[in-house]
C-alpha cells in the first residue's frame, strides 16, 4: 500500500485529485474508484456522470493504547452530506478545510441511485497481451515472463497488421528477432493457439488493491 497516500498531513489542494475513494453501487457492489474532488461532488448531489451518493462512516474501536483495530468495524453507516460534515475527524483521517468547515474526507461512498455493474473493456497494453497469455511464448510455449518476451504482431504492422488482441502476442525475445517482419509460417513458427480478446470484466474485478484500509472490507467482499 502506498504510505505517502495515507498521510493525513496531506495537504487539501493535492488530495483533491488522490483516487482514493472507492465507488460502490446502490446493492453496496464494488464499481470503481472517485477521487475525492469526485467523491464530494457526489455527496453533495452529482452531476453529469457522477450520480449521487452517500459518504460510508467506517467506524473503528480504538485499543486502550491509544492505536485503533482496523481489523473489524463497528459499523458502516451511509451517511448524506449535511450529516457526513458533522463527523469528527479522527487522528487517522484525510481532511479538507474551507474558511467555514473541517470536513473528514470520505474514503467510500454507496450511490443512491445506480444498481448496475459497469462491464470494463480490457485495454489493448503490453501488460493486458502478457496477462492474457501468463508470461508463455505463443510459439513455442515456453514460460518466458516479463523480461524474456516481449510483444510480437503476428501479421507485422508494415504489412497491414493492426494494435490488437488478435494480432498480439507474448513471444520469446530470440523468437522474436528470428520471425522480424515475416509471418509466422514464412519464418518457420506456428501459434500454439489463436489469439483472442480477453472477455470483458465487471467492474468490480479491476479494483485489486486496498489504496486505503477501509477499502479492504469491502473488497473481501469481491474475492
Amino acid at each position: 500500500m502506498n504510505t505517502d497516500i495515507l498521510d493525513p498531513s496531506t495537504g487539501s489542494g493535492s488530495i483533491l485529485d488522490k483516487p482514493i475513494v472507492l465507488s460502490l453501487n446502490r446493492a453496496w457492489q464494488v464499481i470503481g474508484h472517485r477521487t475525492v474532488k469526485q467523491a464530494l461532488i457526489a455527496l453533495n448531489g452529482g452531476s453529469a456522470g457522477l450520480p449521487p451518493a452517500l459518504g460510508v462512516d467506517v467506524a473503528y474501536p480504538k485499543l486502550e493504547d491509544g492505536s485503533w483495530n482496523f481489523d473489524r468495524p463497528l459499523y458502516l453507516n451511509p451517511l448524506p452530506w449535511d450529516e457526513w460534515i458533522m463527523l469528527p475527524v479522527r487522528d487517522f483521517d484525510f481532511s479538507i478545510s474551507t474558511p467555514k468547515l473541517h470536513v473528514r474526507v470520505p474514503t467510500v461512498i454507496v450511490s443512491t441511485q445506480f444498481d448496475r455493474m459497469p462491464v470494463r473493456i480490457p485495454r489493448v497494453t503490453r501488460a493486458a497481451i502478457l496477462e492474457r497469455d501468463q508470461g508463455v511464448c505463443q510459439y513455442t510455449g515456453e514460460f518466458v515472463g516479463k523480461n524474456g518476451g516481449n510483444l510480437d504482431h503476428v501479421v507485422p504492422r508494415d504489412r497491414g497488421g493492426r494494435d490488437s488482441f488478435e494480432n498480439l502476442v507474448w513471444s520469446k525475445k530470440e523468437i522474436n528477432s528470428r520471425k522480424a517482419n515475416r509471418l509466422p509460417h514464412e519464418a518457420g513458427l506456428r501459434l500454439r493457439r489463436k489469439p483472442m480478446a480477453p472477455a470483458p470484466l465487471p467492474a468490480s474485478a479491476t479494483v485489486r488493491e486496498a489504496r486505503h484500509p477501509d477499502w479492504r472490507h469491502f473488497l473481501a467482499a469481491c474475492g
